[in-house]
């Protein structure tokens, strides 16, 4: 039998509006790192400059949007493999071979953009974390589930570890190199030719991101693992059958999600204050309210697809998150774009920024929907699908 993708009746339109629905909170998230140095912000803790209207923005990030849509993408990656390989098991194929090509040429996607365009690729790390999938399949769902809490609970662990016990004359030192390096890294960025910015970026960005990789394992595949047992359990795919399951999820994570957003806004009014840890402590429930109101949005947005009103309202989104790969870089791709082109580097507004992000949401919406009234597939996801199965994909 030859090996095809899935299209047409096979999707689950709910999953391509939850995955449309992430990329917009992911384009949102990223846009401060396509204008402005976050990638040194971030690494040596430095404080983000704000005017008013920016930390108003700043807060319904943390509070909204921070960690709250990579963990749903992480997720529907755990998912899309549980569907991707039990397909072609049922249809004989080489299930592992297959799925482990599919991974090497995202892999391929993910570091050229990593190195051509972008520190903050996803696809490299969701490509080589992916193979650890492969050890789960046949494994059990409480082991499955087991595994996915024991790395959340280790990965917490260490963030809190991080908070209660790094020094703060660490802090503050870490902080002094990452200001040094500031002005060096927004120079590059301004006025750098792009074999010289491209050479800057290997050394100061390239390096750290791969060498960092194993370290995201503890975040990133407990996730895939949700994901796989969503799939295993057919959640998705019968949602009707699991309706009250969806609810339990559905509850559970609203009240979990209540306190922790609560907690990152007395972070950001400093009403609890951390002293020199303060930004150790955002980072720690952030990242925890991120968990809670990532399975509330994709529980809330399952349980209001069940409509069919909701279907067509939400069916751009839907669009979107069909062609997703091709939209994750071409947000990348126009972003810097539109950054360089106007010398916008270190010279936007985290409200410009947002705005921007809308607009380019947009255009993707539009773009994607034409799209696909004569095509089967987004560009990029033609390439990897006739790659994965080693021939031309028919694509209109």
């Amino acid at each position: 039998m030859k090996a095809a993708p899935v299209i047409g009746k096979e999707r689950i339109a709910a999953l391509d509006i939850i995955r449309g629905f992430a990329l917009l909170g992911i384009l949102l998230v990223n846009m401060p790192a396509f204008h402005s140095p976050d990638f040194l912000r971030q690494m040596y803790s430095l404080p983000e400059n704000l005017s008013p209207s920016d930390g108003w923005v700043r807060l319904f990030f943390d509070m909204f949007v921070q960690t709250k849509f990579y963990t749903i993408f992480s997720f529907l990656f755990g998912l899309g493999f549980y569907i991707f390989i039990s397909r072609a098991e049922q249809k004989g194929l080489a299930m592992y071979r297959l799925f482990s090509r599919r991974l090497l040429i995202l892999l391929i996607f993910g570091l050229l953009h990593l190195v051509l365009l972008w520190y903050g690729d996803i696809l490299h790390t969701y490509a080589l974390i992916g193979f650890l999938l492969l050890f789960f399949y046949k494994r059990s769902n409480k082991t499955i589930i087991g595994w996915a809490f024991g790395l959340l609970f280790a990965f917490y662990a260490l963030l809190t570890a991080q908070l209660l016990f790094e020094p703060a004359s660490f802090i503050a030192q870490r902080q002094a190199i990452g200001t040094e390096k500031l002005g060096e890294a927004i120079k590059m960025y301004q006025d750098a030719s792009y074999p010289d910015w491209i050479t800057y970026r290997a050394k100061t960005e390239v390096t750290v991101i791969l060498s960092n990789t194993p370290f995201l394992i503890p975040s990133i595949l407990p996730m895939f693992l949700f994901g796989l047992y969503a799939g295993r359990r057919g959640i998705f795919q019968h949602p009707a059958q699991h309706v009250i399951f969806i609810k339990r999820v559905w509850f559970v994570s609203m009240l979990l999600s209540i306190p922790l957003t609560v907690l990152v806004a007395l972070l950001h009014f400093e009403v609890l204050s951390f002293g020199a840890r303060q930004s150790l402590a955002r980072q720690l429930f952030v990242h925890l309210s991120g968990l809670a109101l990532c399975f509330f949005y994709i529980s809330s947005l399952t349980l209001v697809l069940k409509k069919s009103d909701w279907q067509k309202r939400l069916r751009p989104l839907g669009f979107v998150g069909q062609m997703a790969l091709t939209n994750y870089l071409m947000q990348t791709m126009l972003a810097l774009s539109i950054v360089f082109a106007f010398d916008l580097f270190n010279n936007m507004s985290l409200t410009a920024g947002m705005f921007l992000s809308l607009g380019i949401y947009f255009l993707q919406i539009v773009f994607s929907s034409l799209w696909l009234r004569k095509y089967r597939f987004g560009p990029f996801e033609w390439l990897w699908r006739s790659l994965t199965y080693g021939q031309i994909q028919p694509i209109k």
